[in-house]
């Protein structure tokens, strides 16, 4: 099993199947706290550098929470302009400077490989938020915690499972990380929905059937949505020569309710890494979805401070002292799924 305490987290090719389920049992511990029914300060003095160098509200927040739900403080960096990398200063070098001030540092950079180069440099451990087009390694994480849950609650698991997945599979960072995770299992069928223009890499591709899964490759959503999973993406335009090359495929494969209702299974659950295109020209995924309880966005975004949680935990080797330093939680908190 993969070694957590003290290690980097820069890809989802470091995780086994049986690391994968650790983390997850370490998750499901987090819950409490997450909801606010306890809180717990087994990270207290503890630093996170939060460096995000490429834009990010989810994924930052996200990182910044987790540690802070651990009792620990959040220092952060937001933007190239800012930092001293517009300057010129090596990645080795920022790293060798920042990680003396931190115990761990999570880490977004707009060009592949640049996480990991950071790394080479740091001092303490470094999980990837995501670097350009390469991995978003806690991302899909998140993302198979969210679909062992949804499959639990329909008393099913992830082994035969089929997932779509629909849009931007060129430049989505998050089904490629994903569909690394998805290959450890045993049997999915994957249908990859997307213009040829931004197919799913053909790497992605060959690894999943080597693991021994069915892939059917589509441009049509029609006919392909009878899953067990819908994994809906952006259009990534930060990732194109143009706005207006974006804007070639913008909008052309949107879920609504009556899509879903008509070509889904009653039971498909549908996901997006967020943030979803809500512009009237994309529309992802329409707003009428949102009272459709198969919707997992939102507990998808959830999961992932449960997952960030047990990264940061198990990393600094805390992970069997968490309940030690409980304590109860003395403002108000009402944690409901229901917004009226």
């Amino acid at each position: 099993m993969f070694k957590f305490e003290g290690s980097n987290i820069l890809s989802v090719n470091q995780f086994d199947r049986e690391s994968i389920e650790y983390l997850f049992r370490i998750a499901d511990l987090m819950q409490p706290y997450a909801h606010r029914e306890k809180r717990t300060t087994v990270l207290d003095g503890a630093i996170l550098g939060n460096l995000f160098f490429e834009p990010s509200t989810r994924t930052r927040v996200s990182f910044g929470t987790a540690f802070n739900l651990l009792g620990g403080h959040v220092r952060e960096t937001t933007g190239l302009s800012s930092s001293a990398l517009a300057k010129g200063e090596s990645l080795y070098d920022t790293a060798r400077v920042l990680s003396s001030y931190s115990d761990v540092i999570a880490m977004r950079h707009p060009e592949a490989g640049s996480v990991a180069e950071f790394a080479t440099g740091s001092r303490v451990p470094v999980i990837n938020g995501g670097d350009g087009a390469n991995e978003h390694p806690t991302q899909a994480l998140l993302d198979l915690y969210t679909i062992q849950k949804e499959r639990h609650a329909h008393h099913e698991g992830i082994d035969g499972m089929h997932i779509a997945m629909v849009g931007d599979l060129k430049y989505g960072r998050t089904v490629h990380s994903l569909s690394k995770l998805l290959s450890l299992y045993k049997n999915l069928k994957f249908t990859l929905i997307a213009p040829k223009e931004l197919a799913m890499p053909d790497y992605i591709i060959d690894l999943v059937e080597d693991a021994g899964h069915q892939v059917v490759i589509t441009e049509q959503l029609e006919g392909h949505l009878e899953a067990d999973i819908v994994y809906q993406t952006r259009i990534q335009e930060e990732r194109f020569a143009s706005a207006e090359e974006a804007n070639l495929y913008r909008g052309r494969f949107r879920l609504n309710q009556a899509i879903y209702t008509q070509h889904c299974k009653s039971n498909t659950v549908i996901m997006h890494p967020l943030p979803r295109d809500s512009r009237a020209d994309a529309n992802e995924l329409d707003n009428d979805l949102n009272l459709n309880p198969n919707l997992a966005i939102f507990r998808q975004a959830d999961n992932g401070v449960l997952v960030r949680m047990a990264l940061f935990a198990t990393t600094l080797g805390v992970q069997d002292l968490v309940t030690k330093y409980d304590q109860s939680v003395h403002w108000y908190s009402n944690k409901s799924d229901t917004v009226i």
